[in-house]
Protein backbone atom coordinates (compact mmCIF):
# COMPACT_ATOMS: atom_id res chain seq x y z
CA UNK A 1 0.00 0.00 0.00
CA UNK A 2 2.82 2.39 0.87
CA UNK A 3 4.41 1.86 -2.54
CA UNK A 4 1.22 2.98 -4.23
CA UNK A 5 0.88 5.95 -1.89
CA UNK A 6 4.45 6.92 -2.81
CA UNK A 7 3.46 6.79 -6.50
CA UNK A 8 5.86 3.92 -7.06
CA UNK A 9 8.91 5.88 -5.91
CA UNK A 10 11.32 3.54 -4.15
CA UNK A 11 13.28 6.52 -2.85
CA UNK A 12 10.16 7.91 -1.19
CA UNK A 13 9.25 4.47 0.10
CA UNK A 14 12.70 4.13 1.67
CA UNK A 15 12.11 7.46 3.44
CA UNK A 16 8.73 6.26 4.74
CA UNK A 17 10.32 3.14 6.26
CA UNK A 18 13.49 4.90 7.38
CA UNK A 19 15.81 2.63 5.42
CA UNK A 20 18.16 3.05 2.49
CA UNK A 21 17.19 2.79 -1.16
CA UNK A 22 19.23 -0.43 -1.61
CA UNK A 23 17.34 -2.00 1.30
CA UNK A 24 13.98 -1.16 -0.28
CA UNK A 25 15.23 -2.41 -3.65
CA UNK A 26 16.28 -5.74 -2.12
CA UNK A 27 12.97 -6.11 -0.29
CA UNK A 28 11.08 -5.45 -3.50
CA UNK A 29 13.28 -7.95 -5.36
CA UNK A 30 12.36 -10.52 -2.71
CA UNK A 31 8.65 -9.85 -3.22
CA UNK A 32 9.06 -10.03 -7.01
CA UNK A 33 10.85 -13.36 -6.75
CA UNK A 34 8.10 -14.78 -4.55
CA UNK A 35 5.37 -13.61 -6.93
CA UNK A 36 7.21 -15.10 -9.91
CA UNK A 37 7.60 -18.40 -8.07
CA UNK A 38 3.95 -18.52 -7.10
CA UNK A 39 2.87 -17.59 -10.62
CA UNK A 40 4.99 -20.42 -12.00
CA UNK A 41 3.48 -22.84 -9.49
CA UNK A 42 6.70 -23.27 -7.53
CA UNK A 43 6.93 -23.36 -3.78
CA UNK A 44 8.88 -20.54 -2.09
CA UNK A 45 12.65 -21.04 -2.28
CA UNK A 46 14.12 -21.33 1.24
CA UNK A 47 17.64 -20.51 -0.03
CA UNK A 48 16.45 -17.27 -1.62
CA UNK A 49 14.60 -16.38 1.58
CA UNK A 50 17.71 -17.04 3.67
CA UNK A 51 19.92 -15.00 1.35
CA UNK A 52 17.44 -12.12 1.36
CA UNK A 53 17.39 -12.14 5.16
CA UNK A 54 21.21 -12.11 5.24
CA UNK A 55 21.27 -9.15 2.86
CA UNK A 56 18.78 -7.29 5.00
CA UNK A 57 20.92 -7.85 8.11
CA UNK A 58 24.01 -6.63 6.24
CA UNK A 59 25.72 -10.02 6.36
CA UNK A 60 25.87 -10.43 2.57
CA UNK A 61 25.81 -8.17 -0.46
CA UNK A 62 23.03 -8.42 -3.02
CA UNK A 63 25.51 -9.31 -5.76
CA UNK A 64 27.03 -12.12 -3.69
CA UNK A 65 23.58 -13.47 -2.84
CA UNK A 66 22.59 -13.55 -6.51
CA UNK A 67 25.80 -15.43 -7.39
CA UNK A 68 25.13 -17.98 -4.64
CA UNK A 69 21.49 -18.41 -5.67
CA UNK A 70 22.38 -18.74 -9.36
CA UNK A 71 25.12 -21.29 -8.62
CA UNK A 72 22.72 -23.33 -6.49
CA UNK A 73 20.12 -23.29 -9.26
CA UNK A 74 22.67 -24.35 -11.89
CA UNK A 75 23.77 -27.21 -9.68
CA UNK A 76 20.17 -28.32 -9.07
CA UNK A 77 19.41 -28.19 -12.81
CA UNK A 78 22.59 -29.97 -13.83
Amino acid sequence: MELVLCSGSLKDLADVYGVSYPTIRLRLDKVIERVRSLKAGRKPDPLSDLLADMIERGELSGAAARRIRDAARRRADG
